[in-house]
């Protein structure tokens, strides 16, 4: 049984700072890609940010040059640094692992940016 676990959010200002991180546990094996999506109330699920295991990303553009997403050599840990945060960037973050066969996803983690 594989679980993902996200750690890192809460509330910031606007133009702040918060560091996102997953972690598996469990007994997975060739993942292919690790990325992080998020939903906002009202709105459907949408990409953040993708990691292959060969170290190429993919981020949206309404995050591009602001969030930067990194993998640990050998391990089944994401990050996901967020900077110059935006209200607009208000959801729950949530972490997925894509292996050959599997989507795993965590439980979600709360970003608030607000004042």
């Amino acid at each position: 049984q594989v679980q993902l676990v996200e750690s890192g959010g809460g509330l910031v200002q606007p133009g702040g700072s918060l560091r996102l991180s997953c972690s598996a546990s469990g007994n997975i094996f060739s993942i292919y890609a690790m990325g992080w999506y998020r939903q906002a109330p009202g709105k459907q699920r949408e990409l953040v940010a993708t990691i292959t295991s060969g170290g190429r990303t993919n981020y949206a553009d309404s995050v591009k040059g602001r969030f930067t997403i990194s993998r640990m050599n050998f391990k089944t840990t994401v990050s996901l640094q967020m900077n110059s945060l935006k209200p607009e960037d208000t959801a729950v973050y949530y972490c997925n692992h894509r292996t050959g066969s599997n989507d795993y996803w965590g439980q979600g983690t709360q970003v608030t940016v607000s004042s």
